[in-house]
Parts: structure tokens; sequence; C-alpha cells
């Protein structure tokens, strides 16, 4: 396809820094949010809460409490790394039998099943898989939290009753998945107008909002109730009710048994620092083996050069080469397959507090607006999980009742070797796990600070043989890349993505940083106070 953009355009979005806490999002006004619970006082963990229930109300077609995620804690004064995982998984009470092949070749979403009758995997009641988010919440308040869990979701509550503000990227965003909401009434009736989706106004003083009104009655019923409600109350009941109803499987009995997991994460010794990652059903263990090989073949120079981008591109080829070897939950298989072809609607933040403690956190609904399903009671967009597994039965990832859900994030904390801290991670899919590579690359082996870093152009080499690389990369560097690969090049744009979207914080002795994707529009690094 010819370019038909500007070839002049220069966007730049710079860095922020301070000695106060900063929340990188890829929405400002839930990064705000965060970062005014860390002016009163919260702790990293207390701006994680509040800033997940605000990315809730803000992007519903990325995230929410009916989804699931992981982050990567670093707690400063006791210098420890932890991991939460609350990644979703298939009911208990599911029946295979209820996904019958349909014969008509591949599906016609993320992944490259065979389809299902009526696409039941893919959206509807019928692809939710038991979501996770509040049950991370639950656990990370409970262990490190200084603020009252009502309070921290407070300001979802606010702007659940301010309405969805309908801008071109609501606007845009709505409209990519307005096919599919419109088979279901509740999501129909919450995001689109007339069955189309809602056009942001022309005029200066003029707004269009969306009503949230039953958004918020449940998020001010989980700020009373607390987190467990969600699981084991009359949300629980509400939740089940309404997909059973609609034809679903998640049951009350499958909301109360799931709990969130705290692990240890993977500690990745590299360039004499170390890049902590989310073990198991994540992409973290595909990250380490990309960063042994750039351990042992990449040469830093001054800034990445041709012979950088090229070991960038042998080492994301061979990480997924190895990843694809084995998928799925199961014993001794507990590494990621072919979601590597899904562009997952997922979000991702970073935070780092004044002293010290911080965060990488992603959460996904897998597809945008996942099932597209919205619970008619609730009014909570739930997640089509169901859609990670294989429909076909035999295979190590075949779906199955109780089975967790293969993800694809890499939220990481690294620790350089002259004692810098950075949080890392990235929406966008298989796009992911370049992007965190490349980013801890630019600050481990380059020593860039995190305006440098974030404006550094990037490669993606997860589709297999062909490296994609950003038209803004070197002269030197775009030669070699097609010299070597099947190589194609793009501009970075919002959508679609042809590369991740970044967040990222960094500390340096006191000082903290925080920088997001430069063409992501909404996305904003924001300090405390």
């Amino acid at each position: 396809m010819p370019h038909q953009f500007s070839l002049a355009q220069t966007v730049r979005k710079p860095a922020v820094t301070s000695k106060g806490g900063i929340v990188a999002a890829q929405s400002r006004r839930a990064a705000e949010v965060g970062a005014q619970v860390l002016a009163a006082g919260g702790d990293c963990v207390d701006a994680i809460v509040a800033t997940t229930m605000a990315l809730n109300v803000l992007e519903p077609w990325n995230s929410g409490i009916g989804g699931g995620g992981a982050m990567v804690l670093y707690r400063a004064r006791e210098n420890r790394y932890e991991v939460i995982d609350y990644g979703m998984c298939a009911p208990q009470s599911l029946r295979t039998a209820d996904y019958p092949l349909s014969g008509e070749g591949a599906a016609a979403d993320l992944f490259p099943w065979q389809r299902v009758k009526d696409d039941r995997n893919i959206h509807g009641p019928g692809a939710v898989a038991v979501p996770g988010v509040v049950a991370g919440m639950e656990e990370a308040h409970r262990r490190h939290a200084r603020l009252p869990w009502k309070d921290l979701v407070a300001p979802a509550v606010a702007l659940a009753g301010e309405g969805l503000l309908v801008d071109w990227w609501t606007t845009l965003t709505i409209a990519s998945s307005g096919a599919d909401l419109r088979r279901y009434p509740a999501s129909a009736a919450t995001f689109l107008k007339d069955g189309l989706p809602p056009s942001a106004p022309w005029g200066i003083k003029s707004e269009t909002r969306l009503p949230l009104a039953n958004l918020k009655a449940t998020l001010s019923h989980l700020a009373d109730a607390g987190p467990r409600d969600f699981y084991q109350g009359d949300l629980a009941r509400s939740i089940a009710s309404d997909i059973r109803a609609d034809g679903g499987s998640l049951s009350v009995e499958d909301l109360a048994a799931f709990r969130s997991h705290l692990r240890d994460p993977l500690a990745i010794p590299y360039r004499g620092g170390r890049v902590f990652a989310t073990p198991e059903l994540t992409a973290g263990p595909t990250l380490a083996h990309a960063l042994r090989l750039l351990q042992e073949n990449l040469k830093p120079a001054s800034a990445p050069d041709a012979a950088a981008y090229t070991e960038y591109a042998v080492a994301l080829q061979s990480a997924y080469r190895e990843r694809l070897k084995d998928m799925g939950d199961a014993d001794g298989k507990r590494s990621l397959g072919a979601e590597y072809l899904a562009p997952a609607c997922t979000t991702h933040f970073s935070v780092v507090d004044r002293h010290g403690n911080m965060a990488a956190v992603t959460q996904t609904l897998l597809s945008s607006f996942g099932s597209k399903y919205v619970t008619p009671h609730t009014g909570i967009a739930m997640n089509n999980g169901i859609m990670w597994f294989d429909p076909t039965p035999g295979t190590t990832n075949s779906l199955a009742p109780g089975r967790r859900c293969l993800t694809n994030y890499t939220p990481v904390i690294a620790e350089t070797r002259d004692g810098k801290r950075l949080a890392i991670g990235a929406s966008g899919g298989r796009r992911i796990l370049p992007s965190v590579m490349q980013l801890a690359s630019f600050a481990m082996d380059f020593g860039m600070d995190l305006d440098a870093a974030i404006h550094q152009p990037r490669i993606d080499a997860s589709e297999g043989a062909v490296v994609i690389g950003d038209i803004r990369l070197p002269a030197d560097a775009r030669k070699a890349l097609a010299a070597r690969f099947d190589y194609e090049e793009s501009r970075v744009q919002a959508l679609p993505q042809k590369f991740a979207c970044p967040s990222v914080v960094m500390r340096e002795g006191e000082v903290n940083s925080g920088a997001v994707e430069i063409f992501q529009p909404w996305a904003d690094a924001v300090v405390e106070g």
C-alpha cells in the first residue's frame, strides 16, 4: 500500500521528571486519577487500584473489571520484587460440547483456530472467561495499600456519573467494533446511538456523552461492599445471572472459586543488571530467551545502529520460534503459542511513587470490547477469554473447563547495573514483547533516559519471517534489515497499530521520570500534585 500520509510531520511527547510520583498510562484522565491518589499520600499500589478502576470507565474497549491481567511490583523498603497474576480462566462449568466446529475454515477474528458454530468463542456470553481484575486489585490492596478501598474506587464512580465523553478517538474505537456491539442489546444501548457509533460534535461548546448509569451503580456498590462482592456477593449473582440467561456458562461457583496468584518473578540477568518479568502463561519466558541472545550477540555502541537492530530482529525471531514449540496450560508447557497472531486490545500503565515503589501493570479484555457483551444489569463490558483456547480437541491449548488463559502481556521492572529502575510494559498483542525488549535495551545497553528511549524508533519481529521497521529508522539500519530479512516499513500510527503502545517510568536516585507512546492520542505521564 503506498503511503498517503505526510512525510514532513513530526510528533514528540516529552518525558516528565519529578521527585514526586508519576503515573504513565494510555489515558491521561486515568493517569491523573492515579497521580491524585499519590498526592493524597497513597502508595504506588493505591494508585494502581484507582487507575485501574478509572480505566474501566474511560477505556472500556481495552480493559476493565470484566478482564484480567498481571502486575510486577517493586517494594523499595524491602528491596523486593513480586508478581500478582490475575489472568482469566475458563469456567469450570463450561461444556466443550457447546463449542462445535462449524467446518467453515479458520475463525474470523484474532486467532487461526477452526471456526466454531456461531462464533460462540469469539463474541457474546459464551466467550466470557472468569474475569480476574478485581481479584488482582483485591490482593494488591490487601498487601500494600494505605488508603481505604472505597476511596480508591470513588473517582471511577464519579467518572461513570459523567458518562463516556465522545471525541474522535472514542468514535474510531467504537466504530471498529460496532458491527458486533449491535448484536447485544445492552452493548448497543451503552455504546451506540440508533445502532451506529456516536459522532464527536463539531461545535466548540458542544459535547456528546454516553450515559453509564448501570456501570456507575455497579462501581458504587463495589466501593461499598468491597472487592469480594464481585466474586461472592450480589455482584457475582447478578453477573452470573445475566450471562446464564443469555446462554453463557459462567456461574456463581466459577466466580467464587477464582483467586489471584502471588508469584515470584522471573529474574533475568542482563548486562550487569536484572529484568524482573512475569512467569508462566505470559511472554516473560520468551523475553528471557530474547535477552539471553542479545547479551551474547549485541555489542553496545553510543546509540542503536544497524548492527543493533539486526540483533534485535534475530533475537526476537528466535524467541518466537521457541515460543511456538509449546503452548497452553499443561504440565511442563507453560509458554505461549498461536496468540502471537493476535493484535489484542489491552492497556498498560506504569507507576512510581516518591518512595521508589514501582509497578508495571498490564490488563486486557483480549479483543476490542472483549466479547462485545455488556451485562445488562451491571453494565460491565466482559472479556472474550475463551477465544484464547483452540476449539479443536487434543491440543495442549484445547478448550477445557477451568483451564487458565494464555496471555501475551509482558510487564517488567528492569534494574540497571548503575542502579536505575524502569517499569516497562505496553499494549498491542503480539507486538508487546518486541517493544518491551527494545526499551529495556535502550536503557540498559545504551544508557538512554526515557525521553530519548520513547522517541527512539523500534522494529517489530513478531510476525514470523516478516520484520517491520519504523520509517524513522536510520538509513543504514533500514538497508541492513532489508538485506537480511523479509522487510517491510510502516509509520507509527494510532490505529491500526504496527508497533506496540508502551508506558514507562524510571527512577534514578530520588528523581522519577515517565514517558508514553508519542502517537497514542490520549496517553500521558502525569506527575502527582
